[in-house]
Order: C-alpha cells, then sequence, then structure tokens
C-alpha cells in the first residue's frame, strides 16, 4: 500500500510532491519513447533511467516502473512487453552500484558507457524471456540474438550519445532537490 505524506519529518512513504513528481517523469520517460519512434532503437529511457537513479536512488523504480505500465497501457500488455518489468531494473541496478564518489571527469565517461552497453546488451537481455515465451531452444536464442546485433548496435550508439546528457540532469535534479524548488 502507498502511504502518502506531507510531513517533512520522517517519512514512511512518498509525499505528495514526490507522488506528483514521480508521475510526471515516468510520463516524460514515456513521452519521449513515443516522440522517437521514428528512430528504430533509439530513445531516451537508458538516460532517463540513470539520471532518476542517481537522482533519487531507490524510489528511481517509481517513475521507471510508471514509463513501464504507461507503455503497456498505450501498446498494450503483450508478450513484448514482459520482458520490460526487468530490463529497465538491471539498468537501475548496475547504477546504483556504481560509485558514488567518481569524479565528475569519471563520471562523463562511465555512465555514457554503462549506458551505452545497456543498449548493446538489449537483446542478449531480452532473449531468454523471448525464448521462454516463443519456445525456443538455447541455440534458437543465440541465433536470435546474432540476428539481432545490427540493431543492439544502433541502440548502444543513441545510448552512448544520449548518455552524455546523464551528468548535467542528474545534477539539475540534484540542485533542485537541495533548493527545494518545485520541478
Amino acid at each position: 500500500m502507498l502511504i502518502v505524506s506531507s510531513t517533512q519529518g520522517k517519512k514512511k512513504g512518498l509525499t505528495i510532491r514526490e507522488t506528483a513528481l514521480f508521475a510526471m517523469l515516468g510520463t516524460l520517460m514515456f513521452c519521449s519513447k513515443i516522440l522517437m519512434e521514428f528512430l528504430p532503437n533509439i530513445h531516451l529511457l537508458g538516460m532517463f533511467t540513470m539520471v532518476y537513479t542517481l537522482a533519487f536512488r531507490k524510489k528511481a523504480l517509481i517513475p521507471i516502473y510508471v514509463s513501464v505500465l504507461l507503455t503497456g497501457l498505450y501498446f498494450g500488455f503483450n508478450m513484448w512487453w514482459l520482458p520490460y518489468i526487468y530490463i529497465w531494473t538491471i539498468l537501475w541496478a548496475v547504477t546504483m552500484a556504481l560509485p558514488r564518489n567518481m569524479s565528475k571527469k569519471a563520471r562523463y565517461i562511465v555512465y555514457p558507457i554503462v549506458c551505452c552497453l545497456h543498449g548493446l546488451l538489449y537483446g542478449t537481455l531480452y532473449a531468454p524471456a523471448q525464448a521462454l515465451m516463443m519456445g525456443l531452444g538455447f541455440k534458437a536464442m543465440l541465433a536470435w540474438i546474432v540476428s539481432g546485433l545490427p540493431w543492439d548496435l544502433v541502440h548502444g550508439a543513441g545510448n552512448l550519445v544520449a548518455g552524455l546528457l546523464i551528468v548535467p540532469l542528474a545534477e539539475l535534479l540534484g540542485k533542485l532537490q537541495k533548493a527545494n524548488i518545485s520541478i
């Protein structure tokens, strides 16, 4: 059960501000995907996943899964949607595991590379669920991964470019939170 509190003391759940903010950020994430549909396998989802994770840590899962839910509602909850349940969690977990005390120069290198690697590995991460849902054997799953490699390269390149926005956007969200400015 979601507990919404507007007090500034010890919080057991989300504040009203956080609830509204996470709904908007999840919707922004979803809308960015829709707006970029004309570019195959290029989107801002990995970048937003990392930005939200850096800014909100565990709570970043809320806007991430608002976006996943909106994707299912908009496109339909079909078999292709099921891997979305775990694919973004993997990027969230990797981002959570990164050292928080990296230099700014290191962050400008590491974050885009991690985002890029997630795009490159997207087909491989998706493949086990695809294989289970389609009744594919291990060899067929590997063939499916190999056949998707050109698209994963495009995905990785797009994520690398989008990843260049991670540091400035995460810093902006951090500054707005510290200033307690409504974002």
